[in-house]
């Protein structure tokens, strides 16, 4: 298409697909956040912006490709992009599929992080706030929350990072956010090393679940049952048992055989869950040794005692 300028010559107005393709290295970073309503969204939303990601809110995924087109005609001022993707477009998971593969086949590096959360902690929350859930019409919060999590399953197992955050505060979630996302350069691999108790239930965002209750409880010494894994006497007691310190280095040279499949996989994220009885000694205890030990072989680890403080 060309039209007239005022001296008579043609001057090309150009086309959409006469337009240069946009250099591979100008393609920002995406990351999409979905997940529970009451989850947390916002909140993670929240804690991108402040690490200077371009945080767009309620985007229906049709438009994902051409925003990160938009970002990658920035000259470098919209680097990364977080995209939260909700159900309050009800349709907008349809297209998800359709703009994932599109963003593949243009080499676009992108991330899914989902929210989880309980549904006793989802119906707390909202009864707290006295909203209805966004799905449950003329039924009950828990009709609204058994109807998104159907929804979102296949999205879930697409997860990059999935974080549960039934007994996470704004300030612990924001902590996980952080040590998922902050710095200048992406590591090869981020660990989370979650102590947990069994009788509290499995943490629903493990990767990888061991079970501490093969060794001696010190929850039966009186003089250790008031201290928690942390505690140097604690710490002592567990690993002076049979099996203990051989458990750790055969683990620790499992997860590296592990940790070089997830690389060539992609997987950039994994949480590895050390259970005991209440959460409080063996797999503090243990949570504590396995992350210096990844610490101290390259693996970017963040650890999180999950019971630890439950009575």
């Amino acid at each position: 298409m060309s039209e007239h300028d005022e001296g008579g010559e043609q001057v090309s107005t150009g086309t959409p697909s006469e337009t240069p393709a946009v250099p591979e290295a100008a393609i920002p970073e995406l990351v999409i956040i979905s997940g529970m309503s009451g989850a947390g969204r916002s909140t993670a939303a929240k804690c991108l912006e402040d690490l200077g990601w371009f945080v767009v809110d309620n985007l229906p995924p049709a438009l994902i490709p051409t925003m990160v087109e938009l970002g990658a005609r920035s000259q470098g001022n919209v680097a990364r992009i977080a995209v939260v993707v909700d159900v309050r477009g009800r349709r907008f998971f349809d297209n998800l599929r359709e703009s994932l593969a599109e963003l593949e086949s243009k080499n676009v590096t992108r991330r899914i992080v989902f929210l989880e959360s309980s549904d006793e902690a989802l119906v707390r929350r909202f009864e707290s706030v006295r909203r209805p859930h966004p799905l449950q019409g003329d039924g009950r919060i828990v009709d609204g929350i058994e109807a998104e999590r159907d929804l979102l399953r296949e999205l879930r197992g697409d997860a990059d990072l999935v974080i549960d955050t039934s007994s996470l505060n704004v300030h612990e979630l924001r902590a996980k956010m952080d040590a998922s996302f902050a710095g200048e350069e992406e590591p090869e691999l981020r660990a989370t090393v979650m102590s947990f108790g069994f009788k509290y239930g499995l943490p629903v965002d493990a990767d990888l679940v061991v079970d501490m209750r093969f060794l001696p409880n010190p929850h039966w010494v009186p003089e250790l049952r008031q201290y928690t894994g942390q505690n140097e006497e604690v710490a002592a007691y567990v690993f002076n048992q049979p099996g203990a310190k051989e458990f750790l280095d055969r683990y620790a040279e499992l997860l590296q055989l592990i940790a070089a499949g997830y690389r060539r996989e992609g997987k950039r994220y994994v949480t590895i869950a050390v259970g005991c009885t209440g959460g409080k000694h063996r797999s503090v205890a243990m949570s504590e040794k396995l992350a210096a030990r990844l610490a101290s072989e390259g693996v970017e680890t963040v650890i999180v005692h999950r019971d630890m403080g439950r009575e």
